[in-house]
């Protein structure tokens, strides 16, 4: 492995699990720092806002900026201030999805004959009120789009039910597929991310833990790719895909330690 000037760097399960660091993962990021390449940090969570996720990096002992963190409901926003600015949507969401949302200059609303979208998101309050007016909202004629494809998310206390729960049940009972998901393995995640570390895909890793998220969005995208074993996928489990990633290691440590 070669150092790379860029890195698209997964957070959940690569470079921190819960409150806890994974092995090495300050010390390859301050190394490659310090060789001269550049991090971006991609999450799929939408449940807390990106100065939230810099917060937990500079407190974790790795020094970030805001601008340094992606994530799904961020690039969900932009697209969509983007191609429908001041749309009214229905989220399946947390607040913190909620509020960048409305930052980002788009309507929430509940009255599902308003509704421009319905968003899904990884929702720990989803119940079936949610799920109908979602159902009306769609029988009227509204998009349907997603924050992120991942069916679990991993936490300290094990994995949770993530997005994909919520997706399922909007297209089993409305029979209509989600149209565009924000997240990984989105090509708007990655695009989001090279124009931040400002270069080309070749010059880029991606680096992950999810095989049918991290690793499929760099192989589609152009750049290398790195599965690290730390999080949800395990080699075995990596062995049934039919794409494989350029480099396969134990944690985020290898990136040093196979470059050296």
């Amino acid at each position: 492995m070669r150092r790379y000037p860029g890195y698209l760097c997964d957070l959940d399960g690569t470079v921190y699990l819960g409150e806890r660091l994974l092995p090495g993962a300050r010390e390859t990021i301050q190394t490659l720092r310090e060789r001269g390449s550049r991090f971006i940090f991609v999450s799929n969570k939408p449940l807390q806002p990106r100065s939230d996720y810099a917060a937990k990096l500079n407190r974790l002992g790795i020094p970030v900026e805001v601008d340094d963190v992606i994530n799904s409901s961020y690039v969900l926003a932009q697209q969509l201030a983007h191609t429908a600015p001041g749309a009214r949507l229905f989220v399946l969401g947390e607040p913190p999805l909620l509020e960048e949302l409305r930052q980002a200059g788009l309507q929430i609303v509940r009255d599902p004959q308003q509704v421009d979208y319905v968003v899904a998101a990884f929702d720990r309050t989803f119940d079936y009120a949610k799920l109908y007016t979602a159902f009306l909202a769609i029988r009227a004629g509204a998009h349907f789009i997603a924050t992120n494809p991942d069916r679990t998310c991993p936490m300290a206390e094990g994995e949770f039910p993530d997005c994909a729960s919520v997706i399922g049940a909007i297209e089993g009972c409305t029979g209509k597929q989600v149209e565009w998901i924000a997240g990984k393995p989105s090509p708007m995640m990655v695009q989001a991310g090279l124009r931040r570390l400002g270069v080309p895909a070749r010059e880029c890793l991606v680096v992950g833990d999810r095989i049918e998220t991290d690793v499929r969005m760099g192989l589609d995208a152009g750049t290398a790719t790195a599965l690290v074993l730390s999080g949800v996928t395990s080699r075995d489990r990596a062995a049934e895909f039919a794409y494989q990633p350029d480099y396969i290691l134990e944690t985020i440590a290898g990136l040093v330690e196979s470059a050296d």
